[in-house]
């Protein structure tokens, strides 16, 4: 795959195993998971599930423009909830993020993610050849 290119910001969470916060495959990039880690700190945001749930939006935000877009570009969104009565408060958060048309998404309920955290999301981009 010569034309795969790992795509990394420190405006975004370090990776904290083994994987890469993006990869790019010709105009594709595949976002790996988000959890509500502050890049600063790399503490746990927990103040709120709102809190929470802005902290990873704002992650795949800082991820998506180092991949050369923005949210926008987004096509397919999993959301990971482990709490599925968040899942009117994720569509309200969400709905500040994003702009119709909306992308394809998941939202699954989970028993339990990494570091405890109540939300996690991952998505495919595609961008656009100039």
């Amino acid at each position: 795959m010569s034309n795969k290119q790992i795509i990394s910001t420190d405006k975004a969470p370090a990776a904290i195993g083994t994987y890469s916060q993006a990869v790019k495959v010709g105009t594709t990039v595949y976002l790996s998971g988000q959890i509500p880690l502050n890049p600063e700190t790399m503490e746990v945001v927990a103040d709120s599930f709102e809190a929470s749930a802005v902290q990873v939006f704002e992650n795949l935000k800082a991820v998506a423009e180092a991949s050369g877009g923005t949210l926008q570009d987004i096509v397919k969104l999993n959301i990971f909830l482990t709490d599925l009565s968040n899942f009117a408060t994720i569509n309200e958060i969400m709905a500040r993020y994003f702009e119709e048309p909306y992308p394809a998404r998941a939202a699954i309920g989970v028993a339990e993610l990494p570091k405890g955290v109540a939300v996690e999301m991952d998505g495919v981009m595609e961008l656009v050849e100039l």
